[in-house]
């Protein structure tokens, strides 16, 4: 039976949304979703409002309180506008940088952006297009903002959009800010909103700052001499219709590469992503073009973008001369291999150099950092939080590089978000040093399992739409809580650590304290195999993701398709145990 409660309150929020402070398209949306007898679209639209949450928002595009619109995004820049004048009050001049990438009505949010900011007395530093997001990190810093947004949704699909947050450091915002401008944003309404701008305070910028974000990026090459030698390295490019076609190809010939092939179909510019089902570069369709390119010209590797440009994903050929995937733990595992031991062996290190990376992300990058006497630091999911990391060292310690499970690394300080554009370009150098030495990338790969260690992770995403979506994924890690595994795939749990309460519980029922910068909704068991899996709703999609890593062996590079396939069944066994 039909909520006839839920359905009086969604009908009652819509109803506001008919008043003049409304433009008519918008009034139009929301009077057909009201006069549809099926009231499913009303309910999804607005049963609540789109959270702003710690990293700002993201949500489907179209009319009503829990979707992207200019009027959910007037609120939250007024909101953030509020709280900058507060914060900065004794400032007599406050800015901020705005970005956007190439989804639809990016740029339409990124102008009403500009203009509330400048309307409440800030100056806006505006893109003349779509930019990948580390360049406005690194804007941010370099104009020497107070804050920054970017409009983005990542690399969700085409019906979604974003708005990301960002403090003076370029980094994401993080506490006290995050919960202090979320309350700001709650006090909104819509007729608080100053939608008309002020130009005198908007400046638009470019070419000029793209020069200079390309010469830093250029800064974090190791070798020069190894990219000299192998300059005509083969190289497939595609941008996946975003961002990245501004700025990865003009960063790959800086380096000093000469054979860069972008796909053609791909390096136009479109928030339909018309060649992708989605334009997500962990995902093997979105990189069905790249490979067919490569294929045709004898390619050395393929490197995608997502359509902001913050994540990379990459294909190589394997020991038979296949195409394969390299997965997101991979991907920061050879950057990581490769930063430590190019550096060392270049007698670059200096002895107060770190690496991060997520707590979800693969334990062999602590082999590999302890093995060279690295120090390696574990943190939550999130850029903001790696960028946390280095802000807290920042001229004490040396940050050589960090990455996540899910594509995203940094090998740089001077942006504080994951950046494709660098690791594009440091991939490329990592394939110039590999052919330089006789090898692939492949073959690199099963240099770093050999001496550090194999395992195998796998990612299940549980997709849960809507409300009951919502409230279904919650009662999932109230019921992981209460009813925690005692054993996963016939191994015994040996310890639990749950971030939410910042306990850890070993197989005897000892409680101890964790020590970590703030809470978070994640769950995570460890068996006495070595499998880790951990278990965290999604903050910016509707799913809850299940992270395993399970460990093998691998005796030589030959063994590694029947190590493999044993971990992947283990996998399976793992999910039986958790009934996904």
């Amino acid at each position: 039976m039909e909520n006839q409660e839920l359905i009086k309150q969604v009908t009652e929020r819509a109803q506001q949304w008919l008043t003049p402070a409304y433009d008519a398209e918008t009034q139009a949306e929301v009077k057909r979703m009201l006069d549809n007898p099926d009231k499913t679209e009303l309910i999804e639209c607005f049963y609540r409002d789109l959270e702003f949450g710690t990293g700002g928002l993201r949500g489907i595009m179209g009319a009503g309180t829990n979707r992207m619109n200019i009027y959910v995004v007037g609120a939250a820049t007024q909101g953030f506008a509020n709280y900058l004048k507060k914060n900065f009050k004794d400032r007599e001049q406050i800015s901020v940088a705005i970005g956007y990438d190439c989804r639809n009505n990016s740029d339409l949010f990124a102008k009403k952006s500009a203009d509330i900011f400048s309307a409440n007395g800030i100056k806006v530093y505006l893109f003349d297009d779509m930019r990948p997001t580390p360049e406005m990190s690194f804007a941010i810093r370099y104009l020497g903002c107070q804050a920054g947004i970017n409009l983005t949704a990542s690399h969700n699909p085409r019906e979604y959009n974003g708005y990301k947050a960002y403090w003076e450091d370029g980094a994401q915002v993080l506490a006290p800010h995050d919960k202090g401008i979320i309350d700001e944003v709650g006090k909104v309404k819509v007729q608080d909103i100053k939608f008309e701008g002020n130009p005198d305070l908007i400046e638009i910028i470019g070419a000029e700052i793209d020069k200079i974000y390309w010469d830093q990026v250029h800064t974090i090459c190791i070798d020069p001499d190894v990219i000299k030698r192998q300059k005509d390295l083969s190289i497939v490019y595609t941008p996946l219709h975003g961002t990245g076609m501004n700025g990865i190809p003009q960063s790959l010939k800086l380096w000093g590469f000469e054979n860069v092939h972008c796909v053609p179909e791909q390096m136009v510019k479109s928030g339909d992503f018309p060649t992708v089902v989605s334009p997500n570069p962990e995902n093997a369709e979105a990189l069905t073009l790249a490979i067919k390119l490569a294929k045709d010209i004898d390619a050395d590797i393929v490197m995608a973008s997502d359509p902001d440009a913050d994540r990379v994903g990459m294909a190589c050929k394997n020991d038979k001369g296949e195409w394969v995937l390299i997965n997101g733990n991979q991907t920061c595992l050879l950057f990581l291999y490769y930063i430590i031991t190019n550096r060392k062996k270049l007698g670059k290190m200096v002895g107060n150099e770190f690496v991060v990376k997520t707590i979800v992300t693969t334990e062999v990058i602590r082999q590999i950092a302890e093995k060279n006497n690295i120090e390696m630091r574990d943190c939550y999911t999130g850029f903001k939080w790696i960028a946390r990391e280095i802000r807290l060292s920042e001229g004490v310690k040396q940050y050589i590089g960090g990455g996540e499970e899910s594509y995203g690394f940094l090998a740089e300080d001077f942006v504080r978000d994951k950046d494709a554009v660098s690791a594009c370009a440091l991939l490329a150098e990592i394939c110039a040093w590999a052919k330089d030495n006789g090898k692939t990338l492949y073959e690199v790969l099963m240099d770093i399992y050999l001496e550090y260690g194999f395992s195998k992770e796998y990612t299940v995403n549980v997709v849960k739409p809507g409300k009951s979506g919502a409230e279904e994924i919650q009662q999932m890690m109230v019921n992981l809580r209460e009813n925690s595994p005692k054993e996963l795939a016939g191994s015994k749990v040996t310890l639990v650590k749950d971030y939410k309460t910042l306990k850890q519980t070993d197989g005897n029922g000892n409680v101890s304290d964790m020590d970590m910068p703030d809470t978070s909704n994640v769950l995570q068991f460890y068996t006495e195999d070595n499998t880790k899996v951990s278990v965290r709703p999604s903050g910016t999609e509707p799913k809850i993701k299940f992270y395993m890593e399970v460990k093998g062996t691998l005796k030589s590079a030959a063994d590694y398709v029947a190590a493999d396939a044993a971990a992947a069944k283990k996998i399976e066994a793992v999910r039986a145990s958790l009934g996904i």
